[in-house]
């Protein structure tokens, strides 16, 4: 009698389970996405804390949880694709993705090209050896020094702004060397072939905290970061998710989790017209 009674009640879940699942029903319509039922995002799993690989393989971070978020609350099933930077914006517009979740720094000339939804600051930061042993405390300290960055993003072209207010000021420029993503500019730190790393704050942050590298300078540049979409129905609808998460409070948390800024005020969606 009690395990029929066991059998029931699991069947009785069961049917309340796929009853929920039913109810929920996408606000974005299936012509909006890759594939359907999905929200499929593209990611550069090399910026811990915000997206990285654990030791098992799985993809972590503030950014991957937070796209989950909003994969659960559009009904629909989140997958990743890792794939470096570089690639991110041609694949948006070649429809291989959905969204850009990556923490893209937010420019007008991209808003140009998608739709973009500001909702986290991000500043750059410069990290040396341990002991930073090159002694630097200002960006002047930079000159004549060799550089590594990702190539092709908001970094490299911050980088090169840096270079060219060193040789304004009369300095010698750097030596700026480029790669496919952050974690082969830090690896090229610590071999040695370069003298400093540049990444955004919060993989600064967490680099030092792990004891890898110094942190020597930060907050510079400091510029909205976003999602990207090419879809303004989708942008639409994540950006009355995000609002959604701020008003109940779960935005707020999962930053304070991972000690980043969200930008202040709602998230609006700016780019070309649908």
């Amino acid at each position: 009698m009690k395990l029929r009674f066991a059998f029931v009640a699991a069947a009785a879940l069961l049917a309340t389970g796929l009853a929920s699942a039913q109810t929920c029903k996408s606000p974005v319509p299936d012509s909006a996405l890759v594939k359907k039922g999905t929200l499929t995002m593209s990611v550069n799993p090399t910026l811990p804390p915000m997206q990285f690989v654990d030791q098992t393989g799985a993809l972590k971070g503030m950014r991957v949880e937070l796209g989950e978020a909003i994969a659960k609350r559009l009904c629909l099933t989140p997958e990743y694709v890792r794939i470096e930077f570089s690639a991110m914006i041609p694949g948006l517009q070649a429809g291989r993705w959905d969204l850009i979740n990556t923490g893209i720094f937010y420019t007008e000339e991209r808003a140009k090209l998608m739709q973009m939804l500001q909702y986290e600051d991000q500043a750059i930061s410069i990290s040396t050896a341990k002991g930073n042993p090159l002694k630097i405390a200002k960006p002047e300290d930079l000159s004549g020094k060799t550089i590594g960055v990702e190539i092709g993003g908001f970094e490299e072209r911050k980088a090169r702004e840096l270079d060219k207010q060193l040789t304004d000021k009369g300095l010698k420029g750097m030596t700026i060397r480029t790669f496919e993503n952050f974690a082969m500019a830090f690896q090229s730190l610590r071999a040695g072939q370069v003298e400093v790393a540049l990444s955004i704050d919060s993989t600064g942050a967490e680099y030092q905290k792990r004891g890898d590298f110094d942190r020597v300078l930060s907050g510079l540049f400091p510029t909205p970061v976003a999602l990207a979409t090419k879809n303004k129905e989708l942008a639409n609808a994540v950006a009355k998710v995000l609002n959604d998460m701020k008003a109940d409070g779960s935005f707020q948390k999962l930053f304070d989790q991972y000690g980043v800024k969200p930008i202040d005020g709602p998230v609006v969606v700016k780019g070309p017209a649908a």
